[in-house]
């Protein structure tokens, strides 16, 4: 039993280990002078750290205007596709209707296609959408909130669906014979009780808009201060040398969002977790 313990918590640590090097490594390049970091002399430390990639990276054109694009296509794509998840749980979930099954059937579907299969449709799609609805058109951050809830929805209805159905009918019943409404039990009753599953899939959906590149690079073509974060990073990258130092100071402050959002809702990440598993 000791031997098996030890086992696994020795694969525990190398696994953390393995995790967590990438990061390591990525902040202490930044913390490098630009000469250590192309240096051939490849060492885990540095003796002269420095601020300075941090420094000219907000001080350089636009950063903040970047952040606060992806800041705001992250937290709206969150805040929608957790109130549609929500309803559409709901819907699946509590109602009966005709192709239902099939419903939930192209929810998987969805899931399973690749991005870049898609991304070419999309194109033409936001184009012509574009023309009718100026908003949610090329070079706006109205696309990338539109195709970012169009591949975040599926895996939020279905994961939603089971914390859902793990509310027991007899609450509604009960709110029900006390004179509760329909949208009362919704808000007041569900909601509540599935408030963890909701946490979950917010984190799912704010790494995905938060770390787009490939959606950020296609749909935003000519106009720039629509520009986000992961995009914005080609700025570093140089036909004759590649600014390492600046890469990774805009990568390291670029994690810092998604490591606030962890602690801010870990609790109820592990809660809503579990509960998946559960059930």
């Amino acid at each position: 039993m000791k031997r098996a313990r030890l086992a696994a918590n020795t694969i525990a640590i190398l696994a953390a280990v393995v995790t967590i090097f990438p990061i390591y490594w990525m902040v202490l390049s930044a913390l490098k002078p630009a000469g250590e970091i192309t240096s051939l002399s490849v060492r885990p430390w540095t003796l002269s750290p420095t601020l300075e990639h941090f420094r000219r990276v907000l001080t350089g054109e636009n950063f903040a205007r970047y952040f606060l694009n992806s800041l705001g296509v992250a937290l709206t794509v969150v805040v929608l596709s957790a109130l549609v998840a929500f309803l559409a749980a709901v819907a699946v979930t509590r109602f009966r209707f005709r192709f239902r099954t099939t419903v939930l059937i192209m929810f998987l579907i969805a899931q399973m296609v690749p991005v870049e299969a898609l991304t070419i449709p999309l194109f033409f799609l936001v184009r012509d959408l574009g023309t009718a609805v100026p908003a949610v058109g090329l070079n706006t951050l109205g696309s990338l909130v539109l195709v970012h809830l169009a591949f975040t929805l599926p895996f939020a209805i279905w994961m939603m669906r089971g914390f859902v159905a793990a509310v027991p009918d007899a609450l509604e019943e009960a709110a029900m014979l006390d004179g509760a409404t329909r949208p009362v039990i919704l808000w007041r009753i569900i909601f509540p009780l599935v408030a963890p599953g909701l946490v979950a899939t917010s984190v799912f959906s704010f790494i995905t808009a938060w770390n787009d590149f490939v959606f950020a690079r296609t749909f935003i073509i000519s106009a720039k201060d629509n520009q986000t974060l992961p995009a914005a990073l080609l700025v570093f990258f140089k036909p004759d040398e590649n600014d390492w130092g600046g890469i990774m100071a805009a990568s390291t402050l670029m994690t810092i969002p998604v490591l606030i959002f962890f602690l801010v809702v870990q609790r109820r990440l592990v809660a809503g977790l579990a509960g998946a598993v559960k059930d």
